[in-house]
């Protein structure tokens, strides 16, 4: 038991560790890639203003990104809800005191 116990934290540190270092990562982006939005927004707003349709394209492809997560954290629970559900066990369990000391 004392093995499993050591095993936990070694696995837990493990963890802190490296979401310690992803958080690392995502802070040291460069800034340009920050700006991608508001050139997108302004380059569909001048589209517009002249009668293009980027800006329907644009809010489709949004639209399918979003989408995508959902799908696939619906994906794990159907998975999770066939492998986990409770099966119809019969179980046969005599009628006896229980004894909780």
């Amino acid at each position: 038991m004392v093995i499993f116990e050591v095993i936990k934290r070694v696995m837990m540190k493990k963890t802190v560790v490296a979401l310690l270092f992803a958080f690392i990562l995502i802070g040291m982006l460069p800034e340009s890639s920050k700006a991608q939005c508001p050139m997108c927004k302004s380059s569909v707003e001048s589209s517009i203003e002249k009668g293009g349709k980027t800006g329907t394209g644009l809010n489709n492809g949004i639209l399918y990104l979003l989408a995508a997560p959902y799908i696939a954290v619906a994906g794990v629970g159907l998975m999770w809800y066939r492998n986990y559900r409770r099966k119809n066990v019969n179980i046969n369990i005599p009628d006896q005191e229980l004894n909780l000391n």
